[in-house]
């Protein structure tokens, strides 16, 4: 019983303190009034699916759609660089967010596309290795802000994000529960220096 009780106690532990430091350095740059925010040449899309599993519309999608066309028409940020997986022919992240910005009215020119964006980690590292840039405004929901602001410190970036509406909590409540422990596994990730799957040649943004 008493080995069992350590190894909670270690496991809340590490929980916590992960997502203590997190939460603690991405205070005063995740911003959710677009006013607010501070210029960016370049904003930093991370990916997901507009479609869940069941078929259902996904909201994460949307709202970051939403969020980065915002941003945008304010002139917050000048392009947008939207990074996701591409991992299958049939399945493909940024152009299906391409395609849903250019809806809305942003040029084609001002989109530019990481296809190899398959983790957070890739994401954020690719935006600074490969498209060379050194500040950028990341956009996705604050959870994952909070933690990619997290990598892009440890890499040297200068990021700030901006925050797009989240999902309920009826909804969002798995989401939640596998951030806590992707904010565990970033630190195993730092610590034994994980590296991006692929870099590359550099693409320039201009």
């Amino acid at each position: 019983m008493a080995v069992i009780v350590a190894t909670l106690t270690v496991i809340v532990g590490t929980l916590l303190v992960c997502n203590l430091l997190v939460v603690n350095y991405a205070k005063g740059r995740c911003f959710d009034e677009v006013s607010a925010i501070p210029h960016n040449k370049v904003g930093l899309l991370l990916g997901t699916s507009p479609k869940l599993r069941n078929g259902w519309n996904n909201v994460y999608f949307t709202y970051r759609i939403n969020t980065t066309v915002a941003l945008y028409k304010a002139g917050k940020i000048d392009f947008i660089l939207v990074s996701g997986d591409n991992c299958k022919k049939e399945y493909n992240e940024p152009e299906e967010m391409k395609n849903a910005l250019m809806a809305q009215g942003i040029p084609a020119e001002r989109i530019f596309l990481d296809y190899a964006g398959f983790r957070t980690l890739d994401s954020v590292v690719r935006a600074n290795k490969v498209f060379g840039q050194n500040s950028f405004t990341i956009i996705s929901q604050k959870f994952h802000n909070e933690r990619a602001l997290y990598l892009a410190k440890h890499y040297g970036i200068e990021a700030v994000a901006m925050n797009a509406r989240d999902a309920s909590a009826f909804w969002g409540f798995k989401t939640q529960c596998r951030e806590k422990l992707a904010r565990v596994k970033l630190f195993v990730d730092l610590l034994i220096g994980k590296k991006p799957k692929f870099l590359g040649e550099e693409i320039e943004i201009k």
